[in-house]
């Protein structure tokens, strides 16, 4: 049964992200659409099964700072090894906030979530970080006077310019008690641009554009937060290690794939 308000026939990013992941939760038109994406970049699932394990170990690496309350912004469809499934295995008393606009995404996060516990599903727009700060649900479960992690994984890409990405980021950095943490993984645009230009224009058959960026325009979201080492890193692949990486959990990718994303930590001095 499609829910309410859902055009099946327009490809939509979330569910394509579901397709990539191998499940269920996608129509015709978004596996249609994801296809197209996988003749530009063959490995294109694997890099999202591998940006999927990446959420884990940043979560854990929180977890282990001392971080027990997350907001996890554009969270999509629920998938294996969820932020609260992760945070929850190491500190059975951390709280997390799904945020996401997408009706149907939420309609499964609460599917999932159902029941009380430390854990809600928010149905708001993370470009408005005041309005969405100020959910009720949100400021039940989170003490902004406190640190807190947020969470803009594959998120920021699938915004466009004139949405001021800028402007809310540093909002919500704004809006952080000291001790906070900031993560973020994003598409690169100086990688591979002719890669990334026909995926942009794929997306414009999708219900969200494709907005990738370069690097110096990825790590201006951090705004003054100081990175955690080695910085904003490029690529997925196992070369990579960084302090919340598991080298053997992690695969080659086409080396080219691996280098399109950029991701890093940063904490609120």
């Amino acid at each position: 049964m499609i829910p309410r308000g859902v055009d099946p026939h327009i490809p939509n990013a979330a569910r394509m992200y579901d397709y990539f992941l191998g499940g269920k939760d996608n129509f015709q038109a978004d596996r249609d659409l994801a296809e197209l994406v996988l003749s530009v970049l063959p490995d294109a699932r694997e890099g999202t099964r591998q940006n999927r394990k990446l959420i884990g170990r940043v979560v854990r690496y929180l977890v282990e700072a001392g971080v027990r309350q997350f907001l996890d912004l554009g969270s999509g469809l629920p998938a294996a090894e969820n932020v609260h499934e992760v945070a929850q295995r190491y500190a059975p008393d951390a709280r997390v906030v799904y945020v996401d606009v997408d009706p149907v995404v939420c309609a499964h996060g609460r599917a999932l979530l159902a029941g009380p516990g430390q854990v809600a599903m928010v149905e708001a727009d993370a470009r408005t970080p005041a309005a969405m700060l100020g959910h009720p649900a949100v400021r039940e479960l989170l003490d902004f006077s406190q640190p807190v992690a947020v969470l803009m994984m594959f998120f920021l890409h699938l915004v466009p310019d004139e949405d001021e990405p800028q402007k809310f980021v540093a909002a919500y950095r704004e809006a952080l008690a000291p001790g906070s943490y900031l993560a973020i993984s994003h598409v690169g645009s100086d990688t591979a641009p002719e890669r990334t230009t026909r995926i942009t224009d794929f997306y414009r058959q999708a219900n969200q554009p494709f907005c990738p960026r370069p690097r110096a325009e990825i790590e201006a979201f951090f705004g003054d937060f100081a990175f955690i080492a080695p910085g904003l890193a490029t690529g997925l692949g196992p070369e990579v290690v960084w302090p919340f990486a598991d080298r053997d959990d992690m695969l080659f990718l086409d080396e080219e794939l691996a280098r399109m994303g950029y991701a890093g930590i940063a904490r609120k001095p």
